[in-house]
């Protein structure tokens, strides 16, 4: 297979898979239907059931059912994540429209995510009874994310280790648990399996790393820079910038903690932030975890698949330089 067909194998399937979401999402109370597809209609890069295929391929593809169902799976345990998210966080944007919670109320929201899990559980119910094991760990993962994100670190924890294991339950998780559902449709072996796991949470880690630095530099990635630095989420950049001790930058951490609401005041500390030495330090660990992903690979069957898991390494990183 070429680089092109693999490209357009890929592209079907998830043409497919768009299909099969939009009625697996569906429900005969007019209200539910129109809450649920609120998220998941507005699109989004599907880059977790994209890994699901992708992984897949590796092994030969699997049963196409079963792939399907596998990317529908971590598809809604992740959009029934987001309305949650958005409740906490008291968001009034996704993916550029309304968030639902801003549209339909905190308690609609949080009923419709839970819908979507339930949506999940039935077609991880459908592929059996270690898919259905492993995605109640995944979720439990995942949750504990957030649990950890929402108290903050406790007395005498790093406070950027624990932004880490943030990340690693809230996003790292669920990709992992991607890379490893494809495996398993496809039949990998063991250790195959083992080397799928490492890479997901490695190129998951780098994903949402990525996301921290471009809420500082990026003016053109669909989100008004400086979002998470004006709501005070705590970010690699940011964190990074409390930990040292220059003045110069302690003097930055006030202006920060002063409030962002001015928006001439946000410019200036982006500005300041963007020239910071912290911004190569983020990009040498993006970096640095990229490359340990993409050794991870090396067990796995030589092909088209591999190339494109190989490549998604390097674009991480593209999108953060």
């Amino acid at each position: 297979m070429t680089d092109q067909q693999f490209e357009t194998l890929v592209s079907d399937a998830l043409e497919t898979f768009e299909k099969r979401l939009d009625a697996v999402v569906r429900s005969d109370n007019p209200f539910v239907d129109a809450v649920a597809r609120h998220t998941t209609s507005a699109g989004g890069k599907r880059f977790r059931p994209g890994l699901v295929i992708t992984a897949a391929q590796l092994f030969g593809g699997g049963d196409p059912e079963q792939v399907l169902r596998a990317g529908l799976v971590v598809e809604l345990t992740h959009a029934a994540s987001l309305y949650h998210d958005d409740v906490m966080d008291e968001a009034e944007l996704r993916r550029g429209v309304s968030s639902a919670n801003n549209a339909y109320g905190n308690s609609v929201a949080i009923l419709v995510g839970d819908f979507l899990f339930a949506r999940a559980s039935s077609e991880v119910a459908a592929l059996g009874p270690v898919y259905v094991d492993l995605q109640a760990r995944t979720f439990a993962e995942l949750v504990t994310g957030q649990i950890a994100e929402t108290v903050g670190p406790a007395d005498g924890v790093d406070a950027i280790e624990h932004h880490l294991a943030v990340i690693g339950g809230k996003t790292a998780s669920l990709i992992r648990t991607s890379a490893l559902f494809g495996g398993m449709v496809a039949g990998a072996d063991p250790t195959q399996l083992d080397a799928l796991a490492a890479y997901g949470w490695e190129i998951g880690m780098v994903f949402q790393l990525s996301d921290d630095l471009i809420d500082v530099i990026s003016d053109t990635a669909g989100k008004t820079p400086g979002t998470d630095l004006r709501e005070g989420i705590p970010t690699l950049p940011t964190l990074l910038l409390r930990a040292s001790n220059d003045p110069a930058d302690r003097a930055l951490v006030a202006q920060i903690d002063d409030g962002l609401s001015d928006d001439a005041v946000l410019a200036s500390v982006l500005a300041e932030l963007r020239s910071n030495k912290v911004i190569d330090q983020v990009r040498a660990q993006i970096a640095e975890r990229a490359d340990a992903a993409r050794t991870h690979l090396a067990p796995l069957p030589d092909g088209p698949a591999k190339d494109a898991l190989a490549q998604l390494c390097d674009e991480v990183v593209r999108r953060s330089a």
